[in-house]
């Protein structure tokens, strides 16, 4: 049986070999991270580069898809590579388990992707995602905060100039503004107000994971493009 069969239904044989010959980086390995890893490796992506420097934390229970009692305490790098083999082993995984940073941006683009998830939390590395991005061609699609949020219908891929009520997507806004950036830049965005609530940032298993599904389905949909020639 072919793994994909059910997704060659929907998109045809000529795409999903377009598919499988994507490398996609996902930048960090959380509660959006994680289900758009997934995601991708059950699309049949043929290259996944994942990136994230942490280790699996017992609070990442409640929305991880890789947490579980027993990979806490372990690389989120590490865990991911195993778990992706065991769902789809044509899919060549690489980790690099480097805190991502403005300095060392560069080791994004060492395996020359064709779509890069944004889905780490710091922001002057997401700035500077945007500007390497537009200057090397390099396809992005990033999520901004899920965090205090509860509802994922409200949850929308949509240029970062048309975002509203997320703070961390207007800081992004105003950076886009301040260098006088033109092109349209992809975001995954609630228009739910965040709840006002102390440090640390509550979280849940669903905002999150839409989020992340939400990355997935604009690169997948981006490879297949119009379907209307589909059998």
């Amino acid at each position: 049986m072919n793994r994909l069969e059910r997704l060659e239904r929907l998109v045809g044989e000529m795409n999903i070999s377009k598919i499988k010959k994507q490398v996609v980086v996902v930048l960090g390995l959380g509660g959006v991270g994680g289900y758009a890893a997934e995601s991708l490796a059950r699309s049949g992506i043929g290259t996944l580069i994942l990136v994230d420097y942490d280790i699996v934390d017992i609070t990442n229970l409640n929305r991880q898809i890789i947490a579980t009692k027993e990979t806490i305490g372990k690389s989120k790098a590490a865990c991911w590579q195993d778990r992706i083999k065991l769902i789809n082993e044509d899919c060549q995984v690489k980790i690099i388990e480097d805190k991502i940073t403005p300095d060392n941006i560069d080791l994004l683009f060492s395996d020359n992707p064709t779509y890069i998830v944004d889905a780490c939390d710091t922001l002057s590395t997401k700035e500077t995602l945007i500007i390497e991005c537009l200057k090397r061609k390099v396809k992005l699609i990033s999520s901004m905060g899920t965090g205090n949020k509860m509802d994922p219908s409200k949850l929308e891929i949509i240029d970062i100039r048309k975002t509203s009520y997320d703070p961390l997507a207007k800081k992004i806004r105003k950076f886009i503004i301040d260098n006088k950036i033109n092109k349209k830049i992809p975001v995954v965005c609630s228009t739910e107000s965040p709840r006002k609530i102390s440090q640390p940032v509550g979280s849940n298993s669903f905002v999150p994971a839409t989020a992340g599904l939400l990355c997935t389905s604009y690169i997948i949909n981006d490879i297949v493009g119009d379907l209307n020639d589909i059998d």
